[in-house]
């Protein structure tokens, strides 16, 4: 039997009472994802038995859905009507859910050309520390009244409150796609990716991986063709698949058992010499390193900071460090700040984030 936003409400304020953590969890695919809970004796908080499209206008490019909504039943829905969630989001599972999406704030291999998945959010309805139904933004990209809490929940791995509804706005499908493979090394890659960015070809994702780089055109058909005239390379057959591997980790580059960091910096950063195997993403943006678990964290972390941006230990924390990047003070003051509004009793997901929220 489905769950009801009241029956959820009182979980909430008897945990709050209780002072007894809540693990808020959809479908469980980004389990790995994030620090290890704090707390040993938290209490589940399942958000898939809230699921379904509230509201889904093709003509208005908006839908709305329930937090457990699965991905996979959103995204059928707007293939139906040739549109899609441009920004590509990764499900690591069958059972992943629009909350868990939110939450997670991951995007895929078209987040450089259409944008993360932040920036598709317009509003959310969500459950704060004292079980009150809030709401904020709305299902018109014209909404800016007030403080944008509905894209804050963006990425917050449900440490802010519980999701109950998301808004997001959706994009056409394009008519005509095809990806194009060119061998190379990888401070070229590095230099063409960023230069064909700042041009006006239809580029929707790139990869580079074992020398060779892997360029996806989308858009009109005449707009296509004539990029990959101008490109060259070879055409890559089934490159759905590929490209499928990449978004999801399926991808031999993700298989082997070793810590995966994830390295978000400055496109033009020339190649980092670091220990292990690295997977480049956006053009040069993201920059996915597996290692043999001997690697120094804080050597990695200096290097991405070097390079304009932090790094993230992905998967396979062995070590106990700290799965995200080390916030300055001032940062952290504003993070504790919001954690407290929002969660006043500290029961949302205690040390998910960050170890001291």
């Amino acid at each position: 039997m489905p769950i009801t936003i009241d029956q959820y409400q009182a979980i909430i304020r008897a945990a709050a009472e209780s002072k007894t953590p809540l693990r808020i969890r959809g479908g469980g695919t980004k389990d790995f994802y994030g620090n290890p809970a704090r707390e040993k004796n938290s209490t589940l908080l399942d958000m898939t038995g809230y699921s379904g499209i509230v509201d889904y206008e093709p003509t208005e490019l908006v839908i709305t859905a329930r937090a457990g909504t699965r991905l996979a039943d959103l995204e059928a829905a707007l293939d139906q009507h040739g549109q899609m969630l441009a920004f590509e989001p990764p499900y690591f599972g069958a059972a992943a859910t629009l909350g868990g999406c939110i939450a997670a704030g991951l995007s895929g291999p078209r987040r450089a050309a259409a944008g993360s998945v932040r920036d598709f959010v317009l509003g959310v309805r969500m459950l704060d520390g004292k079980g009150e139904d809030l709401q904020f933004g709305g299902q018109v990209m014209k909404n800016v009244a007030g403080y944008d809490v509905s894209r804050l929940m963006t990425g917050s791995m449900g440490t802010l409150g519980v999701l109950l509804e998301v808004s997001l706005k959706v994009l056409p499908k394009p008519a005509a796609g095809l990806t194009l493979r060119m061998a190379m090394d990888e401070a070229a890659a590095i230099e063409k990716m960023n230069q064909w960015a700042g041009k006006p070809l239809p580029v929707s994702a790139t990869c580079y991986i074992d020398g060779e780089l892997f360029l996806r055109l989308s858009g009109a058909e005449p707009a296509v063709r004539a990029a990959q005239v101008k490109l060259g390379g070879e055409t890559l057959k089934d490159d759905d698949i590929f490209w499928r591997s990449v978004r999801e980790h399926t991808h031999d580059f993700f298989q082997p058992d070793k810590p995966l960091w994830r390295l978000s910096i400055r496109s033009t950063a020339p190649p980092l010499l670091l220990p292990g195997k690295q997977l480049l993403e956006w053009n040069g943006g993201l920059r996915w390193l597996h290692t043999d678990g001997g690697e120094d964290a804080e050597a990695i972390r200096v290097a991405a900071k070097e390079a304009g941006g932090h790094a993230t230990l992905f998967r396979h924390n062995r070590s106990g460090i700290s799965v995200f990047h080390p916030l300055p003070s001032g940062m952290m003051k504003i993070h504790r700040a919001l954690k407290e509004k929002f969660d006043p009793s500290g029961i949302f997901n205690p040390g998910r984030l960050y170890s001291e929220i």
